[in-house]
């Protein structure tokens, strides 16, 4: 309703002047009747006609309007005009008569109140009623038969209602122009005087032309304390060549530019003359003028104040410094603590094996009993410093990968053989699914077989009695799918999603029913990451988690035209998102 089509004036303006042009025209035409009636009655018809016309014209248009069919009524008015400039040209065939001036009337009717088309139609149909008129003339063709006072009389009125139209029509778009420019600036003033940030407007020179009522809050002073050299003054010494070098690209490159600087803010209130400086964010933008190709520009500058985004970019760094002290300062508190636990841990557990053994004398079935319980604590201990260890060593990027290739299936067994006396407690079967033909995989035996294991303890100790635990091994693609299932307890979504956080355990406290640290999969996922592979999860509380791993065939830096590429035939399930190896702030604490 704001804006006309392609011409940029307002739409009610124009509407209202469509309205108020179809409805002089049925007022004048209303009282040309009476005359035109008498004229009919002595026997001159044209008048009347024309009266008829212009009658007929103004009521049709007036009617599309009210139907709100603007384009239509702006049309019609602009074919009447055309059409009662042409009876008048064939009544009158001498050139340059009263019809030819109504007709060219309607260009201008269509080019005050129509759209790009029906400017075009009325040229064209001006250009008709132009080669008509010739073509009469040319042709010597009879006229309708006027008698030259009637067709003075009847010329001069209806070039002169025509006139009038036309001149009330470009009255009421100029004036709906001066409105729209008016409320246009209005708009950008009250924009300018109220934005937040504050915005200068620099003349090609780079003189201060407009200030807006912001910067006064922006720079702590009134507007014309920044005229001359008062807005150069304020900037930071170390910054003043970057804003220059901005201005010059701005001013006589016609770029736009940002750039962040220190300028001085005043505080009437403060005790100290101290100089308080902010960071404000600069957007340069010149004013491009097409006349004015290869000279200066105009530049406009908006100014934000980012202080407290610097504050929080140096705080964020602060305490990243801090996260990542405090990560190496507990991964050298791990590796220390780890490496100072082994050395009496290993003594105990020798001893006690020595014990058990009856190299230091029988003993009897109650010492024998704790004997070997001290024995299974310590082994216990000391398998829990070993991932400490190896785990302080992933996070530092200490853990050195040495790969060669091996027969990826002949580390099932001996794993399984590991975890037979766990699965037996437990009653849990382990089952081996192992694809013919499988290529060799180059990667760490060592990590692949503490992968393998992790992952099995973990199936083991979460599966229910007379539970199943399969191992599966297939080429997937350009890597190795080592998968390991049961049909235990299952995980919740929220636990799934934390899979490989290091202490991360799925029953927190004391009263949780399985033992571990927590450290288990966060190594898994520590070596996985280490041979550039996936961690993938699936699970579902009470019918079993599925874990994925899978490794590139050729190790870590893969050589795609060794492993050729294969086209899987059915499509891999959706696996659940895996978090990255390490949250920062979990780091921190």
């Amino acid at each position: 309703m704001a804006i006309a089509g392609g011409g940029h004036r307002p739409e009610m303006l124009r509407r209202k002047t469509l309205a108020n042009n179809s409805r002089m025209l049925i007022l004048l035409s209303a009282l040309c009747m009476p005359l035109a009636v008498y004229l009919l009655v002595i026997g001159s018809p044209f008048p009347f006609a024309m009266a008829a016309l212009g009658l007929a014209a103004g009521m049709t248009t007036l009617a599309l309007h009210q139907r709100k069919l603007f384009e239509q009524a702006a049309a019609g008015q602009v074919y009447a005009l055309l059409l009662i400039g042409a009876l008048l040209t064939l009544a009158d065939q001498q050139l340059g008569d009263a019809g030819l001036a109504i007709a060219v009337m309607a260009p201008i009717m269509a080019s005050l109140l129509g759209q790009q088309q029906l400017r075009r139609q009325s040229w064209i149909m001006f250009a008709s009623v132009l080669g008509l008129a010739g073509l009469a003339g040319m042709l010597s063709l009879p006229p309708i038969p006027v008698s030259a006072s009637v067709l003075v009389g009847t010329s001069i009125i209806g070039f002169g209602i025509a006139a009038f139209i036309v001149i009330h029509s470009a009255n009421r778009i100029n004036a709906a122009y001066e409105v729209y420019d008016k409320a246009q600036m209005t708009a950008y003033r009250h924009l300018i005087e109220h934005v937040q940030d504050g915005v200068i407007r620099f003349s090609s020179d780079g003189q201060i032309l407009l200030a807006s009522r912001s910067s006064e809050q922006l720079f702590g002073c009134r507007r014309y304390e920044l005229s001359g050299a008062g807005l150069g003054e304020r900037l930071h010494v170390l910054d003043r060549p970057a804003y220059l070098t901005a201005f010059a690209d701005a001013n006589q490159g016609g770029k736009s530019r940002t750039i962040e600087v220190r300028m001085r803010q005043d505080d009437p209130r403060a005790t100290t003359n101290l100089p308080r400086f902010i960071w404000v964010e600069i957007s340069l933008s010149p004013v491009i003028d097409p006349e004015t190709v290869g000279q200066r520009h105009e530049v406009v500058a908006l100014f934000h104040d980012i202080t407290r985004r610097k504050d929080n970019e140096i705080a964020m760094a602060e305490a990243r410094r801090t996260a990542e002290e405090a990560s190496a300062a507990k991964s050298r508190f791990l590796a220390t603590i780890g490496h100072e636990l082994r050395t009496p841990l290993n003594a105990v557990v020798g001893f006690s094996e020595m014990m058990t053994s009856d190299i230091g004398g029988e003993l009897s079935t109650t010492h024998r009993e704790y004997a070997g319980l001290i024995h299974q604590s310590g082994k216990h201990l000391l398998e829990v410093v070993r991932m400490l260890l190896d785990m302080s060593k992933i996070e530092a990027g200490k853990f050195e990968l040495q790969t060669e290739p091996f027969v990826v299936e002949d580390m099932i067994a001996p794993c399984f053989s590991m975890v037979d006396a766990m699965a037996q407690a437990q009653d849990v079967t382990l089952v081996a699914d192992v694809a013919s033909h499988l290529p060799m995989l180059v990667a760490d035996e060592r990590a692949c077989r503490q992968i393998l294991l992790n992952l099995l303890s973990n199936a083991v100790k979460f599966s229910y009695p007379g539970g199943r635990v399969t191992v599966s091994l297939k080429r997937q693609g350009q890597s190795l799918n080592l998968s390991v299932s049961d049909n235990g307890v299952g995980m919740a979504p929220e636990s799934l999603s934390r899979i490989g956080e290091p202490f991360f355990q799925a029953e927190d406290g004391l009263a949780r029913r399985y033992e571990g640290t927590g450290l288990g999969l966060s190594i898994v996922k520590g070596l996985v990451d280490l041979h550039q592979g996936t961690l993938r999860a699936m699970s579902e509380i009470g019918a079993g988690t599925t874990v994925t791993v899978l490794l590139p065939i050729n190790g870590p830096a893969i050589k795609s035209e060794e492993t050729g590429s294969v086209t899987p035939f059915r499509k891999e399930p959706a696996a659940a998102q895996i978090h990255s190896w390490q949250d920062e702030k979990r780091k921190a604490q």
